[in-house]
């Protein structure tokens, strides 16, 4: 393994519930000696990949990594053109929008607009959902051949909660929903407790994808509240796919919410 290789891996372990690490975590985390493990953190922190939280032990990402950040949303005009979506529902609906990608099995989220309830759900940057357990991964998933979805997830992940799809067949029937649809609700799936819609939109020249999500605490939005939440970013992520030439974009057929 690569000290790069290395390097990636630490910063992976970091998220929105783990925002800074020890040598010893580090070391149980990767398993590796503690010796590697506090020469390693400490060359990141030496480049600027990882910072000293004040006068403790505790290591966390560092300024290089939160510029690196800005200077990739800024470069990509698919995620921004999605982002300024999802800030202005967020700001009228009062409820945490947010832009996600996928990556493998999982959702990551590239911005985030928290919302202004006081019943809210926290901000989704550094979290990653399980792709097949999430409206985001789902809506991203729909725009794949089912041959593509079943390798991806064969052997089936173990599902995150009782609600989401048990198998890759229970998979294929939401993601087909999805398609009929055109976007994606999940209601106490990768999240206890939570609801989303997502809507997602590509870039063919780039061979981009992103998802457009607003996310909810489960039991505060009755279905039409859902879904005019659904239109409200179908509507934007279909002026993004006019934008863009997306001819995978499906069209808005609400079934049920």
């Amino acid at each position: 393994m690569t000290t790069l290789s290395s390097a990636a891996d630490v910063l992976r372990r970091y998220s929105a519930d783990r925002q800074d690490l020890t040598v010893t975590e580090v070391a149980r985390l990767l398993a590796m000696p503690k010796s590697n493990a506090s020469r390693l953190l400490r060359a990141m922190a030496a480049c600027g990949l990882l910072e000293i939280v004040g006068q403790t032990k505790r290591y966390r990402p560092g300024l290089l990594l939160h510029e690196a950040g800005a200077v990739y949303r800024a470069a990509s005009p698919l995620t921004r053109r999605a982002d300024d979506v999802v800030a202005r529902i967020a700001a009228a609906s009062g409820h945490t929008a947010y832009v996600s990608l996928r990556v493998g099995l999982e959702i990551v989220a590239v911005t985030d607009h928290p919302g202004t309830h006081a019943l809210r759900v926290a901000s989704s940057i550094g979290r990653r959902l399980a792709a097949g357990a999430s409206s985001t991964g789902r809506s991203l998933l729909a725009r794949l051949p089912d041959q593509e979805i079943r390798a991806l997830f064969t052997p089936f992940p173990t599902p995150p909660a009782a609600n989401a799809p048990g198998d890759v067949a229970e998979l294929l029937r939401r993601v087909e929903q999805v398609r009929r649809q055109g976007f994606a609700v999940a209601i106490d799936e990768a999240n206890r407790g939570v609801g989303a819609v997502a809507v997602a939109v590509g870039d063919p020249q780039t061979a981009s994808e992103v998802s457009l999500c607003v996310t909810f605490p489960a039991a505060m939005l009755t279905a039409e509240e859902r879904l005019s939440i659904a239109r409200e970013l179908h509507e934007g992520a279909a002026a993004i796919a006019a934008q863009t030439g997306d001819r995978s974009f499906a069209p808005f057929r609400p079934e049920a919410t």
